[in-house]
């Protein structure tokens, strides 16, 4: 049987030039995945012995089975959210994806996101636009928030949580998180639950890897703890964030700002973020460097070579 892929997304034109050069592709599929799996020709779907996918594209449990001799599920980036990973799993099919390889790259964007919402780097660049700069003895924008000696909270110390802490102590920041359990490999302290990281924290930073399990984790409740003096920062996945009641809270003075390089109906974000001050958004781009993106794509090109050579792929998702 021809070494055969379906994507099911778009991807990097290189990416994908890369992957052509190597395997039969079909695809990319238009969304949604389930519609577009299932208008496959069945001698097509038959064929299809590998999914390219990524985190956040929705694949169905029910659509695994149009796919035959489906062996491999391979997720460019860290993120596997969207595959049915039990139920792939039971059918015998990997799953694969590639952890850390763009970890110091969101956590680079993570510190950019939060310089730009506490010294409202926006409202600034229009300040200069309008006319009002006159040098250090003119008019001056109201004095900003640093971050030296602040409080940074970590929701999710995995790789790039890890990433994030070491860059907020080179800021001189105080770092604490919470994940499920304590890691035995860290001295920062660690938080038994997230309202109480919150009401620690100046600064929450979300690097969870997201699920079900956490969808709206981060709402009300947890945007109270923060305070009015508080800063969030969005670069796991935008369904972590309630963000109607983010945009309540900020609107409200509830917290002081935001910074959001993910959104919770994606692509699609909400209108009245473009109009608060001290938010600053970004269009999910906390990977796309171009080390990321190489290193990325290496590491699912090792996965598909692994596995149509009959060994096991060398990055699965965990069990």
């Amino acid at each position: 049987m021809a070494d055969t892929i379906l994507l099911a997304t778009r991807l990097p034109l290189p990416f994908h030039a890369a992957l052509a050069e190597r395997y039969e592709v079909l695809g990319p599929l238009a969304p949604p995945f389930g519609e577009a799996a299932a208008a496959l020709p069945d001698q097509d779907a038959a064929r299809v012995r590998a999914i390219v996918s990524i985190g956040s594209v929705g694949i169905p449990a029910e659509s695994l089975g149009h796919f035959p001799n489906l062996g491999l599920i391979a997720c460019l980036g860290s993120g596997y959210e969207g595959v049915p990973v039990t139920q792939a799993r039971a059918r015998g099919v990997a799953v694969t994806h590639s952890p850390g390889a763009n970890a110091a790259a969101v956590a680079d964007l993570a510190f950019g996101l939060l310089i730009a919402a506490m010294r409202d780097l926006h409202h600034a660049r229009n300040w200069l636009r309008e006319g009002h700069f006159a040098g250090n003895a003119g008019r001056r924008l109201p004095a900003a928030p640093g971050l030296t000696g602040r409080r940074m909270g970590i929701y999710g110390l995995g790789a790039i949580g890890q990433k994030i802490a070491r860059r907020a102590e080179a800021f001189e920041m105080e770092v604490a998180y919470h994940n499920r359990r304590p890691r035995g490999d860290v001295s920062y302290r660690w938080m038994p639950d997230l309202a109480a990281l919150a009401q620690w924290a100046d600064v929450l930073m979300i690097a969870v890897r997201a699920d079900a399990s956490n969808r709206h984790s981060v709402g009300a409740p947890i945007l109270a703890a923060l305070g009015p003096q508080g800063y969030v920062v969005n670069i796991s996945r935008g369904p972590v964030v309630d963000e109607a009641a983010l945009v309540d809270a900020l609107r409200h003075g509830r917290v002081a700002g935001a910074g959001l390089d993910v959104f919770e109906h994606e692509p699609e974000v909400t209108p009245a973020l473009f109009d608060l001050p001290r938010v600053a958004l970004t269009p999910h781009i906390g990977g796309n460097t171009e080390d990321a993106q190489s290193a990325m794509h290496d590491m699912v090109l090792d996965n598909l070579a692994a596995f149509f050579a009959g060994r096991t792929p060398p990055h699965p998702v965990p069990a």
